[in-house]
């Protein structure tokens, strides 16, 4: 088979850029965590080059973010040629530009203790107003701002998310899911724990006892129940409202762990209802079944 190599125009690309203090590092790691390939501080002048090996790659990651400020040296002279140039050729240039206000950005170099990188040995509300400068016709460029001066990490995440995750085909969000033993101990990273020991037991069964569940019978067995069929439909409806909620939070992963007495029949069946359940869902869900060897 042969690689089929990308061109310009497949390539997504997000400049976040703005104020020392306004958010940067947070908008990064919350492109990180819906897919985007993020690069810190790459030197403006490098961007053409970095772009042309990814257009002549056949890798599958498409959407790119990259950091670029004051911090690069030939930043301010070089960056409305580049942008534009690389523009002309076709590329998906965007600007995030994150803003906010001279009290906002005060309060967080004090929280931090940093020294702002404009200041040098004056004081910090003067380097502030010298990179608001700076930067002023960067922000009349950008294709997007963000005010993050009421903003709180979180919010700012699911901003940053809820903007950009739309376009993106990658959901980041990945569930973990685990059976086991309750009599080999609970797996340690678990972030949720559920005990199915009150389903019917298929090792009292002629026929099941040395079976998994990973074998239709014994799915049949479990599922066919009252109690089976009950809880596998209240529990995808926990998962409706619970997972949303802990992609809303910016988690990247969730351990989700279900239990039985040796965690090969009961424990088996119904976690392997759920990973189909999120991977009907377009959830990346890995399944591991810790103790079915035992």
């Amino acid at each position: 088979m042969t690689d089929t190599k990308r061109t310009m125009k497949d390539l997504r690309v997000v400049i976040v850029t703005g104020l020392s203090g306004s958010g940067k590092t947070t908008a990064l790691r919350s492109l990180e965590d819906i897919g985007f390939f993020c690069v810190d501080n790459l030197p403006v002048v490098l961007l053409p080059g970095f772009l042309e090996l990814q257009t002549g790659s056949s890798s599958e990651i498409s959407e790119f973010a990259l950091v670029m400020d004051l911090r690069q040296e030939s930043f301010l002279e070089k960056y409305t040629d580049i942008f534009s140039r690389l523009k002309e050729k076709g590329y998906r240039i965007e600007i995030l530009f994150l803003d906010a206000s001279d009290e906002a950005l005060l309060r967080r170099f004090s929280e931090t203790r940093r020294a702002h990188p404009l200041s040098e040995k004056g004081a910090v509300i003067d380097g502030v107003k010298l990179e608001r400068e700076k930067l002023s016709a960067l922000k009349e460029m950008a294709d997007n701002v963000i005010d993050t001066s009421f903003e709180n990490v979180h919010q700012l995440r699911e901003a940053i998310q809820r903007y950009y995750h739309s376009y993106s085909a990658v959901r980041r969000l990945v569930i973990n899911l685990t059976s086991f033993g309750y009599r080999y101990g609970l797996p340690p990273d678990a972030d949720i724990v559920l005990d199915v020991r009150f389903l019917p037991n298929p090792y009292f069964v002629n026929g099941l006892k040395k079976l998994d569940g990973n074998e239709k019978r014994v799915q049949d067995y479990v599922l066919d129940s009252e109690e089976g069929g009950i809880f596998l439909q209240k529990l995808l409806k926990l998962m409706d409202y619970l997972i949303p909620l802990y992609e809303k939070e910016g988690k990247a992963n969730i351990n989700i762990a279900l239990g039985c007495t040796g965690g090969r029949h009961r424990s088996v069946v119904i976690l392997n209802q759920l990973g189909e359940y999120f991977s009907g869902k377009n959830y990346l869900a890995n399944i591991k079944h810790r103790d079915i060897s035992i």
